[in-house]
């Protein structure tokens, strides 16, 4: 309680201290003292000749104060003198007002267009960390990719030279997609981005800054472990350059772990063979959203039943490959699992399933598993869809 008090009493300190010494307390203080005498010196100089009483006085004061002009013609010098320092000071009061007004709003706007204004009435968005210089491309295959996805849910955390940024903004393809300038590991950075009302996040190797691949690496691990402390359902996939930093974000219950460098040494070497094989997994992953590989939640009537009996119940072109097994935030898996793992009474059955919560693996893929494979809650379907000129031309 005594630091709370402390705090407070510190709090207050500063609020009267900014009182005190701000220019604009002694203005308003002063006022009454200069306006009131220059209504009666008014009066008292003008009354019985264009005056009948104070009232008048006061309202020649009001008009031109406000509304900066005179209802009442003042004839005597003093009476015209006072009234004129009564019109200057308001026209001087309203101007300072609308201009102090008018820098707020300009502040505010520039703060939004530079990324450093905390944004406001934004949850369940989309956070994209980092950036590269084929940026405009992975912003618009991430729109193409997500159908339910809009630029005005989207949020970009980088520290890229604002020209970029800029044009990217200005472009009629990602209107009203919002920005955050600054470090994305910088917990201040990712709270101004609203990360702990966000829905999922990707982190992808920043290339904004001169940084080795041990600093970009490092940066991405601590990103994640600040996101999955500010907001523990957030999904994350992340990028990494060396794999040697994966077992950091497995740590960090990253839920996806891109390694680009891998996935694209491997597709070389596969291209090596001379059998087209970088041409099949060219068209598995296109970002052509009707072919290639797809993933489908399973009805709940499935859950517990084999996979042999979910294949024969599809009635699609697609060819079921497999499945995805712990999708969706794996913070919420490992918690699910343990609840799960802790309704037995038998001690040893509790030790067995803590054991087996240890090994759950994020976003496991089971491909081409046995017809009697049992199929698990939070897994997906996954499948192969051909393009559409395939099928059109075997109609044929």
């Amino acid at each position: 309680m005594s630091k709370k008090n402390a705090k407070k009493r510190y709090k207050l300190l500063r609020f009267i201290k900014s009182i005190l010494f701000n220019p604009l307390t002694y203005a308003v203080l002063a006022f009454p003292f200069i306006m009131v005498p220059m209504i009666i010196i008014v009066y008292r100089f003008e009354a019985g000749v264009s005056m009948e009483g104070m009232g008048d006085s006061f309202w020649n004061f009001l008009i031109a104060f406000v509304a900066g002009y005179y209802d009442i013609c003042v004839v005597t010098p003093i009476g015209r003198l006072c009234s004129f320092i009564i019109l200057i000071s308001g026209i001087a009061v309203f101007s300072t007002l609308t201009g102090k007004i008018a820098s707020v709003f300009m502040e505010a706007q520039m703060k939004k267009d530079k990324g450093l204004a905390k944004l406001k009435n934004l949850s369940h968005h989309f956070v994209i960390c980092g950036y590269k210089t084929d940026f405009e491309k992975i912003l618009e295959s991430v729109l193409e990719t997500n159908d339910d996805l809009t630029p005005d849910q989207i949020v970009l955390i980088n520290e890229a030279p604002s020209e970029s940024m800029e044009n990217l903004r200005g472009d009629i393809r990602f209107k009203g997609i919002h920005y955050v300038a600054g470090d994305f590991s910088d917990e201040t950075t990712l709270k101004r981005a609203k990360i702990e009302l966000a829905e999922r996040a990707l982190v992808i190797s920043d290339q904004s800054q001169k940084l080795s691949q041990l600093e970009t690496d490092s940066k991405t691990v601590l990103a994640v472990l600040t996101m999955t402390n500010l907001n523990p359902d957030l999904y994350i996939a992340a990028e990494l350059i060396d794999s040697k930093f994966k077992r950091h974000l497995e740590m960090a219950h990253c839920d996806e772990i891109i390694l680009a460098n891998d996935y694209e040494r491997k597709l070389i070497v596969s291209a090596s063979s001379g059998v087209g094989m970088s041409q099949i997994i060219t068209e598995l992953v296109s970002s052509d959203s009707e072919s290639g590989i797809f993933m489908e939640e399973i009805p709940p009537q499935f859950i517990g039943k084999t996979y042999g009996e979910y294949r024969d119940n599809q009635k699609t072109n697609a060819v079921l490959i497999g499945l995805l097994e712990n999708t969706g935030n794996f913070h919420q898996r490992r918690t699910e699992a343990l609840r799960e793992a802790q309704k037995t009474p038998d001690i040893k059955k509790i030790v067995t399933n803590l054991k087996k919560i240890k090994q759950l693996k994020s976003n496991d893929p089971i491909i081409a598993p046995p017809e009697t494979y049992v199929i698990k809650p939070n897994s997906r379907a996954v499948f192969i869809m051909g393009r559409k000129t395939f099928d059109e031309e075997s109609e044929k």
